[in-house]
């Protein structure tokens, strides 16, 4: 990465901060053969249709390429939500059928694993399973995980704005998401009301809950207690199998996509998950400084 502007002696300026990063290891030639044809799966369909016109040698602003200015975007998020003890951690909780063994969740073990697991006994399960799809010319799909511990209390804005709904967009505006819920999710459709409700109560002086299956919020505003949210991954798109599509000419062909391709997403989705939230939480943050009078009073009678 290079950094153009923004930044000086290590600090920020105030200006814009602008980031390059160059893609050196493209391979264009790889995306010849779908030129006439749409993927199953990937955008290319889509796009066309919108615009009549795309460029067909890679994604476009549908490729998780694009996601390197949020990662970059995130970092600076990331800063200030760290002055004030807002803590981000998302992970893996399963890749196909392997999932984690939360008795065994370790933090530290989460980026020493390039699956971004953090339980350090289920790794090898689950790089057997993905070497076995990658072998058959086929992907997986995955579980990520992501909480948010020590947030402040009455972040989102009412009605349109939610916390929960703005997490849920920055967190599905990322290509191969397709599900997110927070809390205890679909489990509380089999609960009664007493059941799901989370009992507050003081501890040592402090206002927690007993529960939370709500997951953070409380009328879409954060509520202080930890917020968790748990998101559901596409297998990637391209697979080296035989599929079946069509051209634009209007034939049905079958296609093998050429080139190089993950055979899964979640592992590389972590890290922007973490990126989304942070921004999301920011953006909240500034906009509720004046939620209260006396909050403005504070900057501008000092």
């Amino acid at each position: 990465v290079e950094i153009l502007s923004g930044v000086f002696e290590g600090r920020t300026t105030g200006a814009p901060i602008s980031l390059i990063v160059f893609n050196t290891n493209q391979q264009s030639k790889d995306y010849d053969e779908i030129a006439k044809l749409w993927r199953p799966g990937h955008a290319d369909y889509t796009y066309d249709m919108k615009y009549g016109f795309r460029d067909y040698r890679g994604g476009g602003r549908s490729s998780a390429r694009e996601t390197t200015a949020r990662v970059a975007a995130g970092a600076v998020a990331k800063k200030i939500l760290g002055m004030l003890n807002v803590d981000i951690m998302a992970y893996t909780k399963s890749i196909g059928p392997v999932t984690i063994d939360m008795a065994n969740f370790d933090r530290d073990q989460i980026y020493k694993n390039f699956l971004t697991m953090p339980d350090a006994s289920k790794v090898a399960e689950a790089e057997a399973y993905l070497t076995k799809v990658k072998d058959a010319g086929d992907s997986a799909g995955g579980v990520i995980e992501c909480v948010v511990n020590n947030c402040p209390v009455g972040l989102g804005e009412p009605v349109f704005d939610k916390l929960d709904g703005l997490l849920a967009k920055a967190i599905m505006s990322l290509g191969a998401m397709k599900g997110i819920e927070f809390g205890s999710g679909s489990d509380v459709t089999t609960r009664t009301g007493s059941e799901n409700n989370d009992f507050f109560t003081y501890v040592d002086g402090e206002l927690s809950k007993e529960t939370n299956h709500a997951g953070g919020t409380l009328g879409g505003l954060s509520d202080g207690s930890q917020i968790f949210m748990r998101v559901y991954v596409k297998p990637t798109p391209s697979v080296h199998t035989t599929q079946r599509t069509v051209t634009k000419d209007g034939r049905n062909v079958d296609v093998n996509i050429e080139g190089r391709h993950d055979p899964i997403i979640v592992p590389r989705a972590v890290i922007v998950i973490e990126a989304m939230v942070a921004l999301t939480l920011v953006d909240m943050l500034l906009a509720n400084m004046s939620s209260k009078l006396s909050n403005v009073m504070k900057v501008y009678q000092t």
